[in-house]
Parts: C-alpha cells; structure tokens; sequence
C-alpha cells in the first residue's frame, strides 16, 4: 500500500498543473506527450524476452485502455470543467474497480463494495463550485470513461502480473506505456486542428509536461500498477478515491480555484478524507 500512497500524493498536484498551467494546449497533444515521455523514461528497462509475444500484446492492449483512452477522456474533461470537478467526477472508479474484479473473478465481495461504497460517500461529502450544467455533464461523462478505462487497466495488469509471479514489473511495463503512447499519438494527430501549436507551448509549460510524462505518468503509474498486484481489490478501490480529497484541497486552495474559502469547506474535506481513510483499512484485508 505504499506504492499507492506515494503515488496519490505525486498525482494531487496534477489537476491543478493541468487546469491552470496548461491551459490553451490541446488535451491530445497533452496526453500524447506524457505517455511518449514515460515511454523513453521505461525504454532502457524493457526486457522484451522476458515475456512471449502474445503477452507483449496482451500488455500493450492493457495499456493501450487503461493510459491511453483514459488520458484521451481525462485530459479532454479540462476543456469543460475546472480541475477540482475534474477530481470530484472521478469518485465513482472505485466501484468499477470492484465491478471489473468481480465480473472477472465470477463472484461478489460484499466487503469490497463496502469499502468503495464509503469510499464514494467521502469523496462525495465534499462540495465543489459549479459551472455551467451542460459542461459539467460533458465533463462527467468524459470522467467516466475514463474511470472505467483505468479501472479496466488495474484489474487487468493485476490479475495478468499474478499470475506470472516470476515476472519483473519493470521488465514490461514499456509494453504498456507504448500501448497508450500509440493510442494517444494516434488520437492527437486525427483529432488536433493545428498540431503544430503545441511547439508554441512556453518553457514553463514544456516544464510541466515533463514532469508530468517522467514522474506523474512515468513513476506514478508504475509505482500504481506495482501497488495493485500487492494489496487486495478492496483496498486497491478505496486508494483510487483517496487521491480526490488531496487533488481538490490542492487545486482549490493551492492553484486558487476556490477564493474565501470557509471554515465549512475545510470541514467538509477532512470529514470526506476521514471516510476514505476508514474505507482504506476495510478494504486491505488480503484475499484471494
């Protein structure tokens, strides 16, 4: 669980990053330079013999769903939502990280719903400014495909890698950043207006994208990844939601997407993240 725990607090600052200083870069262009920055950081690590063919497609399909479409959704949701719903929208992966390991395993865990369910309920306590009603439903519905698309990617990496205890995680995860790197290249060139823009990006901005591609993208989804092949479903579920209390504290009193912040919105973000903390230890009870 302390994978998942360093993870979730390089990713905090990721909404903000992206909602206010990468604003005016296409999201496409965005999600394609992550995922080809993570890639190169991986490429030197890859042990293509390590593994047959077939798994190295097998891999790179998982990656392919988890990091590119979620990044194609989850970066696009920016254009309608600030950062801080952007956070909120993603309350509900949880529960399709429970769905997808039950569905996959033929049989329910009642314990592991409870843990997402508590979970969502703390993600939800807390409230957020609105915007307008038809971005905000763009928005949520982009931050659930998008939330399925990862959910998919965790339970997949996680029942392959169990299988195949004698496997190194940093030996073929390449296969999966390429996978999504091919995904959202491909996107960025179909779907961009003007390509060619994103060289007009400022140093700052390059900065950013960077480190989002080398830490946030690169380790954080690695450490992510690693993390959910050593903890239980339930657990896994409820890491996926601790992230929101920590992303919206940042983007709202960090990045300033919040001005007067009250005495009630404190509140309600440590009752949320208590709730989310308490849905951590039901879930990490191992299991099979």
């Amino acid at each position: 669980m302390l994978y998942l725990f360093i993870t979730t607090l390089i990713w905090a600052f990721s909404f903000g990053l992206i909602g206010q200083v990468l604003q005016g870069i296409d999201p496409m262009m965005i999600a394609g330079a992550r995922l080809a920055t993570a890639l190169l950081v991986f490429l030197p690590l890859l042990r293509p013999k390590q593994v047959s063919v077939a798994e190295q497609l097998h891999l790179a399909a998982i990656g392919a769903v988890q990091f590119g479409t979620m990044y194609i959704c989850y970066l696009s949701a920016f254009r309608f939502i600030p950062s801080h719903l952007v956070a909120l929208f993603s309350v509900l992966t949880p529960i399709y990280v429970v769905l997808i390991h039950d569905i996959s395993q033929k049989e329910l865990h009642f314990r592991y719903l409870l843990a997402a369910m508590l979970s969502v309920a703390g993600a939800s306590v807390i409230k957020a400014q609105g915007g307008e009603s038809g971005s905000i439903w763009i928005g949520f519905a982009l931050m659930q495909v998008s939330g399925v698309s990862f959910a998919f990617g965790q339970v997949a990496y996680r029942d392959w890698r169990l299988g195949r205890t004698e496997a190194k995680d940093h030996e073929v995860f390449g296969f999966l950043y390429a996978g999504g790197a091919a995904v959202a290249l491909l996107a960025s060139f179909l779907i961009t207006p003007e390509p060619g823009k994103f060289l007009e990006a400022s140093g700052v901005q390059f900065g950013v994208i960077l480190y989002l591609g080398a830490i946030a993208s690169g380790l954080g989804f690695f450490l992510w990844n690693k993390g959910a092949t050593l903890c239980s479903a339930g657990a896994l579920a409820a890491f996926n939601n601790a992230l929101i209390p920590l992303a919206m504290f940042v983007s709202l009193f960090v990045f300033g997407e919040i001005s007067g912040a009250s005495a009630s919105d404190l509140v309600r973000l440590l009752v949320g993240a208590a709730l989310i903390t308490a849905a951590v230890f039901i879930g990490k009870r191992k299991s099979a």
